[in-house]
């Protein structure tokens, strides 16, 4: 079998070893597992932690010989876009995760990443001195370089899920697992093939030494993040720089999606607005061609203008493509100066190939074919047992909440381990059982502090679910809100009673690529005004059942959830801070009052003595205190 693996040895983990013939290999000793987990970066040893603390049998598959290999070279220019924020004010744990983009969740406060980094926005090498500290302390079951080339599915109706996933290695060494959790995140780099294109060099190993550019004039191709990072590392000493991109520039501060251009890198953006000879255009790169001409500079064209039945293959410079160069259209052609070097800043898609026919997950529609497709509980929408991990689970979320990054998908996974422990343990979803009367004291604390639905809003989303005769409720934190018609299948909880959806949200017309979000009125203070709020808020939806499959498909557009039978924004706050008593809290607890016919207020026992002598109906917060013998003599409880 293969090498050693951290923490762990041969004998903790294997459930059998047996002789096996899969898939037409020969037969040869299988391991077999009831979880493996393919890479060692956050997100495999996040899910990693939560199986660890719950005692289950597991393995991580890690090609290299470190835990978040991804960050040993990338970014590039290793100043990472994840905000390390230090400092808040406050001391509660779970309200500075808000502000902390790097931890992974545990339950040592020594592995928060401000112990890592006094940098707000951290050398990427801290990133794996962390991760490999993370899988050292916790003891995580990885084991490092093992390479996962081929994964297939061999059906068994004795199977957790009626087939279990065959592994094989790049040693040809075998595991059979009953899930399968995939955290290899997106790492192929996306190369588009165009004529020309091997004159182009990619993100990956162009060099980061800005004296190799001096007095240079460079073409990137691709306007986000990786691009503009490396615009920034060399526009002080190069010509000009142009990027191209087929689609309109996004800014992170318009569009609220944290993996649009970001600040930190939009230097470039100042040059071309302040006419300093750099520039930002809009094309298809499937519509281009990149020449080399004899002095062994390149030149941008439009393919249209390209005679492909006399076009030289290796797309070197000839007589036809000397034509083409002073050929376009109108003679200020806006890239009509040539290029010293074109670099490819694209991204990465996931890789697919590993998988086998039936193994292999769907891929995401449209803009989001980079990513497998997976249903809203991470599940792969094809293939039952195999979920996606990390990064490539952005899927689900993709240009909205922050589930492609540590800091969202940090809580997916735990989501994700939840819905395991239920489905294959009988452990049902964590939940709090409280009287009534302290609903609106719930309410407050988690949208006050609470991080998973901050970071993962209109994805992750707290659910309230009404007891009988509405005396009590049981609340669920952070559970996938579009599989909320399946909640009890994931959950073991039931709602026949009612139920509550706590989300955040920012308001419908505020997050896009246009949108003026510094306008004078871009914030409102008024209660009454809470549903036009625009930044993120909390929303508040109340159901008498659960929502179906269909009322989900059929929401109105924009909306995370199907039309309730009421609804509350608690209006936007500067501060993020909903403690207000006019502002948030009574009209929080009215709207509350309102679902339930009841009153929600709390009361001294004086009050409620008399309430008890002239009324038939005594409120939640009498019937549990005063009438309980609380409040008017000392006893154990007070």
């Amino acid at each position: 079998m293969p090498a050693s693996w951290a923490g762990s040895t041969l004998g903790t983990l294997v459930a059998g070893v047996v002789l096996a013939s899969v898939c037409g290999a020969e037969a040869s000793n299988v391991l077999h597992l009831d979880y493996c987990v393919i890479g060692a970066g956050p997100g495999g040893l996040q899910i990693a932690y939560f199986l660890q603390q719950t005692h289950r049998q597991y393995l991580v598959f890690e090609r290299s010989d470190v835990s978040g290999s991804f960050f040993v070279r990338y970014p590039r220019h290793r100043k990472l876009i994840s905000i390390n924020k230090r400092y808040t004010g406050k001391q509660n744990k779970e309200f500075n995760l808000r502000h902390d983009w790097n931890s992974l969740l545990s339950h040592d406060d020594n592995l928060l990443y401000k112990h890592y980094s006094k940098d707000f926005f951290p050398h990427a090498d801290t990133m794996v001195h962390y991760l490999n500290d993370f899988t050292r302390i916790f003891a995580l079951k990885v084991q490092y370089n093992t390479e996962i080339k081929k994964i297939e599915v061999e059906r068994d109706s004795e199977a957790w899920n009626g087939h279990h996933f065959f592994l094989t290695d790049q040693n040809d060494h075998h595991y059979r697992c009953s899930v399968l959790l995939v955290a290899t995140g997106v790492w192929v780099p996306n190369v588009p093939d165009f004529p020309g294109s091997q004159h182009v060099e990619g993100y990956e190993n162009v060099s980061v030494d800005p004296a190799d550019f001096v007095g240079q004039s460079v073409l990137i191709l691709g306007r986000g993040n990786a691009a503009l990072e490396t615009a920034d590392n060399i526009v002080g000493v190069t010509n000009f720089i142009h990027a191209v991109s087929r689609s309109r520039l996004r800014l992170a501060w318009a569009t609220h999606y944290v993996g649009d251009i970001r600040a930190v890198n939009n230097g470039l953006l100042d040059t071309y607005q302040l006419k300093s000879l750099d520039g930002l255009l809009e094309g298809d790169l499937s519509h281009i061609v990149i020449i080399r001409d004899k002095k062994g500079k390149l030149h941008l064209r439009l393919k249209h203008h390209l005679n492909k039945s006399n076009a030289s293959q290796d797309m070197s410079m000839t007589i036809h493509d000397q034509r083409l160069l002073s050929e376009e259209g109108a003679d200020n052609f806006a890239v009509r100066l040539p290029y010293d070097r074109v670099i490819r800043c694209l991204g990465w898609t996931f890789d697919f190939s590993i998988f086998s026919n039936v193994a292999m997950p769907q891929r995401g529609r449209g803009r989001m074919d980079k990513y497998p497709l997976v249903k809203a509980t991470y599940e792969a929408v094809n293939l039952p047992g195999m979920f996606i991990i990390g990064t490539a689970s952005h899927s689900v979320d993709y240009r909205k909440a922050a589930g492609g990054f540590i800091h969202g998908f940090r809580y997916t996974a735990r989501a994700v381990h939840r819905l395991l422990e239920h489905r294959h343990h009988g452990v049902h979803w964590p939940a709090t059982l409280l009287p009534v009367s302290q609903l609106t004291n719930m309410i407050i604390k988690r949208i006050n502090e609470a991080s998973g639905i901050y970071q993962m809003f209109s994805v992750l989303a707290d659910v309230v679910l009404l007891q009988k005769n509405a005396t009590e409720f049981e609340y669920l934190e952070e559970y996938p809100i579009g599989a909320l018609p399946h909640l009890w299948q994931n959950t073991g909880k039931k709602a026949e009673n009612g139920l509550f959806v706590i989300n955040l949200e920012y308001g419908s017309n505020f997050s896009k690529p246009e949108a003026d979000v510094f306008h004078p009125s871009r914030s409102v203070g008024d209660p009454k005004h809470a549903w036009l709020s625009n930044f993120l808020h909390p929303v508040i939806y109340f159901y008498r059942h659960i929502p179906t499959e269909t009322e989900m498909t059929q929401r109105p557009k924009l909306w995370p959830l199907p039309r309730p039978s009421s609804i509350h924004h608690v209006v936007e706050d500067f501060l993020t801070d909903w403690t207000a008593a006019r502002a948030h809290i009574l009209p929080l607890r009215r709207f509350l009052e309102t679902c339930l016919h009841t009153d929600l207020r709390n009361y001294f026992a004086e009050s409620c003595f008399k309430f008890a002598l002239t009324q038939q109906h005594l409120p939640p917060s009498c019937r549990h205190g005063y009438l309980n013998g609380q409040g008017l003599l000392g006893n154990e409880s007070l």
